[in-house]
């Protein structure tokens, strides 16, 4: 297997399982720039087709201090590892930004597109532009049994405060290993 991580056409060359990817393996979502740059692991997201565009959708909660880099800049990356980074995983979902380099700490090595950073140690990189953004509300479930179920599952806070915010990024590039 080639260290090196090319350039593909997700149309033609993504043979993985995106479900599976991101439920099971797990991604690092991050932001920045050169000088300064955050990741979060996440298990939510999406890969589609929209307004005519191959498009990504990530969530984050506004308490999470990737929130502010993925706020601030127009490009975030989404990546993807193979198991032996599994405890990387859980350590950048464990641990916040704020409070330790979690880079440094996982021994990762930061990455810069000519627009949004990545991993070295990432077998597939999805690097995609923002194009639209909105926080979930509690009042835009379908019907009150769902949002019963899901609020008191995945939210502390019944007023919506603490849902996440979803951003729909178009796939610029795709890299693999």
């Amino acid at each position: 297997m080639s260290n090196l991580l090319r350039e593909i056409n997700p149309t033609e060359n993504l043979d993985k399982n995106v479900f599976d990817l991101i439920s099971n393996s797990w991604m690092l979502i991050t932001a920045g720039d050169s000088k300064k740059l955050n990741t979060m692991t996440a298990s939510w997201g999406c890969f589609g087709s929209l307004w005519g565009k191959f498009i990504t959708m990530c969530f984050i909660r506004p308490e999470r201090y990737t929130f502010k880099f993925v706020e601030s800049n127009d490009f975030y990356t989404l990546s993807f590892y193979n198991d032996k980074y599994r405890d990387v995983l859980k350590y950048c979902g464990t641990h916040s930004g704020r409070d330790v380099d979690k880079i440094r700490n996982t021994n990762l090595t930061a990455v810069f597109d000519e627009k949004a950073p990545y991993f070295k140690e990432s077998s597939l990189v999805f690097i995609c532009k923002k194009i639209y953004s909105d926080y979930m509300y509690k009042k835009n479930f379908t019907n009150e049994e769902i949002q019963s179920n899901i609020c008191n599952a995945w939210y502390r806070d019944s007023d919506s405060a603490d849902f996440h915010k979803f951003y729909i990024g178009e796939i610029v590039k795709v890299l693999s290993r």
